[in-house]
């Protein structure tokens, strides 16, 4: 049988250049066989690749995330026909804001990612804390968690039923959880004052939660995160001893249809200000509309900021 892409006229080097790729390479890069590839875009519309002449498709490199952020809602639960308006909705939330950095192109935050990804492959922890000391020496705390460490976390952990990949993101899951427990002891060490940061039951990762409390954390406010499993109803008698200045609940979860009353009944139960950070927190925002629940979104500079305002009660919920 004849090669179908001997057709195209763009040969690898091309395809390199000008960041398009095959559909049997996008399989090969995400999981995702070919045969989904197309189901996904002809029934759902979720990715929209282009055509050579002879109507083979071309995906690029923002194609292949919006492959690997379906799989992520995929993972956590939703079908895949609500996929597309999450995605919608996310990218329109995100479109409004305020880029975290725009001078470094998202090819050097690759080039990154390619480096450490070479540490990891080959279970280096001297070199791949050497990159990690690197990176920070180069971009401002939310770039390297959101535009270089965490993609390639989520990359690895996307592919960790192929051979290996099992071990690699062990290797890298706990090599960042070290280092992301370290500043936040420094961070809680340098202020008296503090918010609670605590994820919902089952809607997240450790590290997701820990990355967030540091991204969080501010100058003269300290963050405690509490263990994963943290249950919704002690927080009011943690809060009651603890005295903090807020309590900030995470989830990267899309919430259920029982969540904006369950957080309504909470916030009126704790003696402090309660908001709400991650992925869920830009989905949620209209049904906690009139709430005193500030939703502070999953963009780390946005979010610290959000916080600092509804603290100072100028965020207007």
């Amino acid at each position: 049988m004849p090669d179908p892409f001997a057709a195209l006229s763009l040969n690898s080097s091309a395809l390199k250049q000008e960041e398009l790729f095959p559909i049997r390479e996008v399989s090969r890069l995400t999981g995702v066989n070919s045969v989904t590839l197309r189901a996904w875009e002809r029934r759902y519309g979720l990715i929209q690749p282009t055509r050579t002449e002879s109507g083979h498709r071309l995906y690029s490199q923002a194609d292949i995330e919006s492959v690997r952020n379906i799989l992520t809602w995929i993972e956590r639960g939703v079908a895949v026909s609500k996929v597309g308006k999450i995605l919608a909705k996310s990218r329109s939330l995100k479109a409004a804001s305020v880029p975290v950095y725009d001078v470094v192109t998202g090819s050097e935050w690759q080039q990154w990612q390619r480096q450490l990804h070479t540490a990891v492959s080959c279970f280096d922890d001297i070199q791949l804390d050497r990159l990690y000391g690197q990176v920070f020496s180069s971009y401002p705390l939310p770039v390297v968690f959101q535009a270089i460490l965490m993609p390639l976390w989520q990359d690895l952990l996307m592919r960790h039923n192929d051979i290996g990949q099992t071990s690699e993101w062990l290797f890298y899951d706990a090599f960042l959880r070290g280092r992301v427990m370290q500043r936040l002891h420094a961070n809680r060490a340098q202020a008296e004052d503090r918010v609670i940061v605590a994820a919902l039951p089952g809607h997240c990762r450790e590290l997701e939660l820990l990355v967030t409390g540091l991204l969080l954390s501010h100058s003269s406010v300290a963050v405690s995160v509490f263990a994963i499993g943290q249950p919704l109803d002690e927080l009011v008698y943690i809060c009651d001893r603890v005295k903090p200045l807020g309590l900030v609940l995470f989830s990267n979860q899309v919430p259920s249809e029982q969540l904006p009353q369950t957080l309504k009944r909470l916030a009126l139960a704790v003696n402090c200000p309660v908001s709400l950070a991650g992925e869920c927190a830009e989905l949620i925002g209209d049904a906690l509309n009139g709430s005193a629940i500030a939703t502070l979104g999953s963009e780390g500079q946005l979010m610290s900021q959000r916080l600092q305002q509804f603290l100072a009660g100028n965020f207007d919920t």
